[in-house]
């Protein structure tokens, strides 16, 4: 039992040795720190076994299981309906001027059949000498290309009159395209053998209508506006830079692209057909410009467009921002597929690392600014390099990363409050609930490896005993004495930790309690504390058992007197013991003081009210607030130097 022990089972040799046979032992649930610690060891071995399995990865887990889900939905593209609102509110940014664009390059002229021509010819389509007279029209103006976004598969009035103007104009580029069965929409054998190319029209918007998306290539055929380019490209002086133009993938049937569209379609210069054909445009506005002709009336091949969402515009407007996308290299260029992958695992992982040791504060700020810092990064990417990133899944996986670290947390300190719980519940039966508050806040101070750590301290310790116990318990049922043993040990206990005081142990019918554990004072205020405290516990334990002996006496019990013995001074406090058992306790010469005083209350009596001894070290702190007698300077035994001792007299009235 240590040094503590052996030295009150010295002080107690001459008068107990008849109850060497049949000592009570009265253990309750144990000692709480030795309880804790038990459960502290097991609980805490097995969970770092686990821990140090994963090791420090564990901080990851939240944003690891955050990423496979986000990669899982891109993957099955869960994703892709908000990444579409994010391609549509980039446009709308550049719409309120919050994002640049350069708008649509002045090289692309529309001739559209719109209403005003539908209503002066009367008919649609129109007969192809009408298709005949445009081109004438265009002729003086000499167009670097000029495009047809119709179809002219089937034979009709003014045909012979239409070829001719084809070959005559030697840069007209056709269209073609694919019924629903897959059959080939082709232009008439007479269009097409003078024409300067035929490039397919075939288009698929999003399943939300808007389109995105254009196909360069479509069965190997290119696109209407890459035909427009590549007949460009042949025009173009040989020392001027030739256009960079897609080329088709082998076994790929189709090659899309994803569109930067320039600004609204009503934005684009555009002709009406009659206007032209009838030369009421100036020849010059044509002049070296890539001419498209398509239907612009309403109804009549609609396509929505980010900019045109509630009204729908035509789809020749499709192949002018593909020919403005190709112009000046402003196509849109997504990251690949598997860097989006990797991207969307780092993306988590670091919102775990940004994310843990921050508080509600720090937390909030970053469920705001990440979001919005990695919007930025996307704009700047976009508007800098056309590099399109996605939005949705990284803001997505920040946010499923964030909301698992605060579920980890949340169960972690469910975990937390069952064990403190636990803890609490075992510390609570043996020191104050703030003292057992305090050591759950403090635990890693003094817990290390499911042991308490031994420190050195100063600290009050007191001991005290039942003044004839050895007589008193040869009277006595054993079934009764330790009922009337365990009531003065519950209120004496009661006393001691309502003050602070910690109950090293109970031998017998003796207590010894220490005031300034676990935690070590330093400073000279908190030591006077705690033996002020001390002091106050037997003051309590005083009052406390004339009530106690008033109703023994009324029950016909024998009556209870104490000793106390009381001694501040250094201790050694720490876990003590083997492996298979532990017992938290403080042992150094400050114990077998405080034991010798308590055994000298049998001998001084006088002035000596209420039967507590201590040292002149104890006096020092709490004079100022007791009152006390010199009982003299004595030789302990065991002890080389002589200690002053005192009784306490009472408290000092406050003037």
């Amino acid at each position: 039992m240590g040094t503590s022990v052996i030295a009150q089972n010295s002080a107690k040799a001459n008068n107990r040795s008849d109850l060497a046979s049949k000592q009570i032992s009265v253990k309750r649930l144990g000692n709480p720190c030795r309880s804790a610690s038990s459960w502290l060891r097991s609980g805490l071995s097995q969970g770092k076994k686990i821990w140090q399995a994963v090791g420090s990865l564990h901080t990851f887990i939240p944003g690891a299981v955050a990423a496979g889900l986000s990669i899982g939905m891109w993957q099955m593209g869960a994703w892709q309906p908000l990444e579409q609102l994010g391609y549509n509110a980039k446009f709308q940014m550049q719409e309120l001027g919050l994002m640049p664009s350069a708008g649509w390059d002045d090289k692309i002229v529309v001739i559209g059949i719109d209403n005003a021509t539908l209503n002066q010819y009367e008919r649609f389509p129109l007969s192809r000498n009408r298709y005949a007279q445009l081109l004438q029209a265009l002729e003086p103006s000499k167009p670097a290309v000029i495009g047809f976004d119709l179809l002219f598969v089937d034979k009709g009035k003014g045909d012979q009159e239409f070829a001719s103007a084809i070959s005559r104009t030697g840069n007209v580029v056709l269209s073609t395209a694919w019924d629903d069965q897959g059959q080939p929409l082709k232009p008439l054998p007479e269009f097409r053998k003078d024409a300067a190319g035929i490039g397919q029209i075939w288009h698929n918007p999003d399943p939300d209508g808007i389109s995105r998306r254009a196909a360069v290539y479509a069965k190997n055929k290119p696109a209407l506006a890459v035909k427009m380019l590549e007949v460009y490209n042949q025009q173009t002086v040989a020392s001027l830079s030739k256009i960079k133009l897609p080329q088709p993938i082998a076994g790929k049937k189709r090659q899309t692209v994803w569109l930067n569209w320039p600004g609204k379609a009503q934005s684009l210069t555009t002709y009406s057909f009659a206007d032209v054909a009838e030369g009421k445009v100036p020849s010059r506005a044509f002049t070296g410009k890539l001419v498209l002709v398509g239907v612009t009336a309403t109804a009549i091949d609609s396509i929505r467009s980010p900019f045109n969402q509630n009204s729908p515009t035509s789809g020749v407007y499709l192949h002018a921002a593909l020919i403005d996308n190709l112009l000046n290299s402003k196509l849109l260029k997504p990251l690949d597929e598997t860097l989006i992958l990797l991207l969307l695992l780092a993306v988590g992982l670091g919102t775990c690392y940004v994310w843990e040791h921050r508080g509600v504060v720090g937390r909030l700020t970053l469920i705001v600014g990440l979001p919005l810092a990695w919007l930025l990064i996307a704009c700047c990417a976009l508007s800098c390099f056309q590099i399109w990133m996605p939005a949705a899944a990284p803001v997505g996986t920040m946010l499923l990363a964030g909301f698992g670290v605060q579920l980890r947390d949340h169960w972690e300190k469910l975990q937390e409050r069952r064990e403190k719980q636990l803890l609490m519940g075992l510390f609570e039966q043996y020191v104050a609930p703030e003292m057992a508050s305090l050591i759950w806040q403090r635990k890693t101070e003094i817990f290390h490896n499911g042991h308490l750590l031994a420190q050195e301290q100063v600290a009050t310790v007191l001991f005290m005993d039942i003044r004839g116990f050895t007589s008193i318990s040869e009277k006595m049922a054993p079934g009764e004495l330790f009922t009337w043993l365990n009531e003065y040990l519950n209120a004496m206990t009661e006393c001691i930790m309502d003050r602070g005081g910690v109950v090293d142990k109970y031998i017998g019918d003796a207590i010894m309690a220490v005031f300034g554990v676990p935690f070590a004072h330093t400073e000279e205020e908190d030591i006077r504390q705690d033996a002020l405290n001390a002091i106050d516990a037997c003051m309590a334990m005083h009052k406390k058992l004339k009530k106690l002996n008033r109703r023994l006496r009324f029950e016909g019990k024998p009556q209870i007197k104490i000793g106390i013995g009381i001694h501040t001074g250094p201790v050694m406090a720490g876990s003590m013991g083997g492996s298979r058992r532990l017992n938290y306790s403080v042992v150094g010469d400050t114990v077998n003081v405080a034991s010798r005083l308590e055994s000298m209350n049998k001998t001084v009596t006088s002035e000596n009210p209420y039967s507590v001894l201590i040292s002149g070290k104890t006096y020092a702190y709490v004079r100022k607030h007791y009152r006390a007698q010199s009982v003299g300077a004595t030789q302990l035994r065991g002890r080389e130097k002589a200690t002053m001792i005192y009784s306490i007299l009472g408290k000092k009235k406050s003037k």
